[in-house]
This record gives C-alpha cells, sequence and structure tokens, in this order.
C-alpha cells in the first residue's frame, strides 16, 4: 500500500515557539501530542527569510541561487520539477491549500501539478482577491470580516500590515485555517481507495495578529515579553539597529491611552503566542480525523515553517531584517512517519531536504534537480548526521550553521565598506547576545564560517552549461548537494563541472 503524505506549513513560526521545545508560554498540545509520537528536529533551517523563495525551494528542493527566486511571488516558467508534480506522476491524487505564495506569473507554478488548487488570496493566474475562500466569505456575508493582510481596513486604518494585536472578528469556523483544514480533508476522503499528497498552508502566526477570542484569552494581559526585548543591539550590524530604533517609534494601531511602548509589544506578544495555539488547535483537528478514519497509520505527516519572525524577540517585530537572527532562520520540522519510532534528533537538516526524502520514503524516482539530501536515514535513528553545514540566503547576506556556530556574512557594500559580520556560539549564547565576529581570539571561527560559506556556494551551484572540452571520469551525485569525486589524475577539470 501507498503512503500518503500531508505536508502542514505555518507561516513565520520559529522554532522555539512550542511547548515541546521548552517554551515556558507558548501553549501548543497538539502539536506536542504529534511531536511525541514522531521524529523532532530541534536544528532544521529554511533556505530564505522571506514567504515566496523559502516555499520554491521546499518544493523543488533547490537552494535559492538555484532556483533564482528571491522576491515575493514572479516568473513561474523556469522553474524545476518540483515535490508535488513527482507525486501526480507517479499515480497521486495533488492538492496545495491555504496560503501557497509561490511565483505565480504568468501562472502559479503548481497549479497544474494538483488536482486542487486553492490558494487562500489568489487564483491561479495570481490575480489578488479571487480564490474559493474570499468567494466563500462572500456567500456568506462575512467578506469584511476576513482576517488577513488583504484586509487591513477594517481592523485598522491605513493599508498597510499592522503590528499590532486584537481579537479577529470572524468566526473560527469561516476563518482561513478552518476552511482550507475542511477542503483538505474533504479532498481526502473523496477518493479514500487512491494515495494522495497535500500541501496544506497556514497564514498564521503571520502578521496581522488577529486569532480568535479563545485562543487570546489562553494568554494574560500582563504577559512577560521576551527575555531579548530590551537588549540594546549595540552588537549586531547597522540595518538592525535601525530597525531596532524604527520599531520603537512605530505608530501601533490599537494604541489606547497610557499605553507605553511594552503594553504595546505585550498586546503584540499574546497575539503572536494566541495565534500559534490558534494553528495548533486546527493542526489537531486535521490528525483527529485522520485518526478517526483509519488514514493515519499509512499517511506521512510533516509540520514546518518556511521561515520563523522576531515577534517581539530581540526587540524587533516582522522578519526584517531577517538573516541576522536564529529566531528567523531556524524552523520547526517534525515528521511522523508509519512504522518509525519516535525520536528527537539534533541533526542540522534543511527545508530543501524535505521532497528529497519524502520521494526517499515513499519509494519514488529521486528528483536529479533537487540539491537537498535525503534524511531516511535520520529518520529511522541509524545515522547521528548527515550534513555539516545549514544555509539561509538572501541575494546579498547569508548564514550558515555549522557545529555550534552561526556565522552571517555580509559584503563591505552594504554598509559603505566597513566591515560587519555576526558570529554566535549557539550552545553558550543560544539568545545571540554576544557577536563574536570581532573578537581577535574568535578570528579563526570568521574564516572558518567564510570558508564554510564559500565552498559551500560552489560546491552546491548547479552548472546549466558546461564547457565541450572533454571531461574527466567523476561520479557526481547531485542528489547530495552535488558532491563529487575524481577517478583520474585531472582534478583541475573538475572546474568545468
Amino acid at each position: 500500500m501507498s503512503l500518503n503524505v500531508l505536508m502542514i506549513l505555518a507561516d513565520e513560526h520559529h522554532a522555539s515557539l512550542l511547548s515541546c521545545c521548552g517554551h515556558p508560554q507558548v501553549k501548543t498540545p497538539n502539536l506536542d501530542r504529534f511531536a511525541a509520537s514522531g521524529i523532532r528536529f530541534t536544528n532544521a533551517y529554511t533556505q530564505n527569510p522571506i514567504c515566496t523563495p523559502s516555499r520554491t525551494s521546499i518544493l523543488s528542493g533547490q537552494y535559492c541561487h538555484n532556483h533564482l527566486i528571491y522576491g515575493l511571488s514572479g516568473p513561474s516558467n523556469q522553474l524545476p520539477s518540483n515535490l508535488l508534480r513527482e507525486f501526480q506522476r507517479a499515480g497521486y491524487r495533488t492538492a496545495a491549500l491555504g496560503k501557497t505564495h509561490l511565483p505565480n506569473y504568468p501562472r502559479n507554478w503548481i497549479a497544474d501539478d494538483v488536482e486542487l488548487f486553492d490558494d487562500a488570496y489568489a487564483d491561479e493566474h495570481g490575480r489578488l482577491g479571487r480564490s474559493a475562500f474570499l468567494e466563500y466569505l462572500e456567500s456568506i456575508g462575512m467578506r469584511h470580516l476576513e482576517d488577513s493582510y488583504y484586509n487591513p481596513d477594517h481592523y485598522g486604518p491605513g493599508r498597510s500590515i499592522s503590528f499590532d494585536a486584537m481579537v479577529s472578528e470572524l468566526p473560527y469556523e469561516h476563518t482561513h485555517e478552518r476552511f482550507h483544514a475542511r477542503r483538505a480533508l474533504g479532498f481526502i476522503d473523496q477518493e479514500p481507495d487512491l494515495p494522495f499528497c497535500i500541501q496544506l498552508n497556514f497564514q498564521k502566526p503571520h502578521h496581522p495578529l488577529l486569532p480568535q477570542q479563545q485562543f487570546w484569552d489562553m494568554y494574560p494581559e500582563d504577559i512577560e515579553l521576551p527575555e531579548t526585548f530590551d537588549l540594546q543591539p549595540t552588537h549586531r550590524p547597522p540595518h538592525f539597529q535601525v530597525m531596532w530604533q524604527k520599531y520603537r517609534e512605530y505608530a501601533f494601531t490599537y494604541t489606547k491611552e497610557g499605553d507605553s511602548f511594552e503594553d504595546r509589544a505585550r498586546r503584540a506578544w499574546r497575539g503572536t503566542l494566541a495565534c500559534i495555539s490558534q494553528i495548533d488547535d486546527v493542526f489537531g483537528h486535521v490528525m483527529d480525523h485522520l485518526e478517526h478514519s483509519g488514514r493515519l497509520d499509512n499517511t506521512i505527516v510533516i509540520y514546518g515553517s518556511d521561515h520563523g519572525c522576531y515577534h517581539t524577540i530581540h526587540g524587533l517585530q516582522e522578519k526584517t531584517p531577517g538573516i541576522c537572527s536564529d529566531a528567523v532562520c531556524r524552523v520547526p520540522m517534525i515528521w511522523r512517519v508509519p512504522g518509525l519510532k519516535p525520536q528527537v534528533s539534533d541533526a542540522l537538516v534543511e527545508n530543501v531536504d524535505i521532497t528529497p526524502t519524502l520521494l526517499s520514503v515513499c519509494g519514488l524516482k529521486p528528483l536529479l534537480s533537487a540539491d537537498g539530501m535525503d534524511l531516511s536515514a535520520l529518520l529511522r535513528g541509524e545515522v547521528q548526521s548527515i550534513k555539516e553545514e545549514a544555509v539561509t540566503e538572501n541575494a546579498l547576506a547569508k548564514s550558515i550553521r555549522w557545529d555550534k556556530y552561526r556565522y552571517v556574512h555580509y559584503p563591505n557594500v552594504m554598509f559603505s565598506g566597513q566591515d560587519h559580520g555576526e558570529l554566535y556560539d549557539l550552545d553558550a549564547d543560544p539568545l545571540e547576545k554576544v557577536n563574536l565576529y570581532h573578537q581577535p581570539d574568535c578570528q579563526h571561527l570568521v574564516e572558518q564560517g567564510r570558508g564554510r560559506l564559500l565552498d559551500w556556494l560552489i560546491r552546491t551551484t548547479q552548472v546549466r552549461h558546461r564547457s565541450p572540452l572533454k571531461m574527466p571520469d567523476v561520479d557526481v551525485d547531485w542528489n547530495s548537494g552535488g558532491a563529487f569525486s575524481a577517478t583520474n589524475d585531472c582534478p583541475e577539470q573538475l572546474l568545468y563541472l
């Protein structure tokens, strides 16, 4: 019997914000129970700190410097194959629902690879405001209560995304997450004898922070702010310091007379945790349905996120400037695979590994264009690690995690020729309070990080056109990040790979 696949992605859910990860405030009972029955990776990293590039990496299995998507939305016609296309070719029923936020010009990248394409806010041609969800809200007279960033006017003045938080006025059963969860489960039940591969995408805890009342009430009004909220960012690069100051000057949408800055930030933090508890509840509904319908025992379920977010951690609110912090780069990744024992793994893994691993576990052909690695041996507990580094990249800045260190490289041109960078010892300093980049006794680590990053970039870059010269006899394993080994005496000719 074929294994089914259900991938559930939240938006902007940082890895630490789960109670099973030891967070003292957030309440996530359903995800905790799921993690206890599956394989939880504590060191999983996103490929990019914004939505579209990260989601493209997840489905293609490619690093950003290979698929070349670094902005939101964008062209789709030059992209490689993807997870859903490969499963569809193998006879699976496929669906993509919720906030997919993928390249969509001239047509959404995955629209033809699924039987059911149901983006929450746009049609298959990328036209905003046209979707089954929005039509549904129109039909019940609640379109004006829709609580995403595509409807800012009802929840405050202006057309920008608010960093503030308040209770949503949209009834819970009509929210985007509940609507698309019902659509996903209906799709599963429609053809119970056929295998399925579904990506279900939740918007929360992405801003705006508009949770339901029942989840808002789970957290006190005087909730304690994150430990690093008031930490002066003198150890951070200039653009981080600028954003830190701008947040303190931000005009919060729901400010009340007498509110201090801490009061406003505390409200946003409360809204963040409430939004996470809300998606935890929806996740519980989905898992309960799979169990009661008898499909849980032959379904791979993955919970993860496209990237993290500051959410008042380090005194910032959104994800900009994202690559600076582990709070944005590290994401939750929990797998439940039928027949495999639960475990907690501290191995370095990346979102780019999800597609190659799913293809492998389900017995499908490998995707030769993918950069990610097959994590099957990790899932089975046969090895302790598979890769030595994990990289998050923007078009300019790039962050690499290896061993216990995280190094961030900024080209000098970003700061008018000044040398700025970041280096953290995450074992000794998990909250990244002490930047070691300029410390004299840490320069060997800076050089090691820079060298590792350069080696990674050269080693993983896919060459689309090669020299016509005779190639050396080499063995190239494109499914393990393009690693190769020479079997002749001409190693210099490897430059043509």
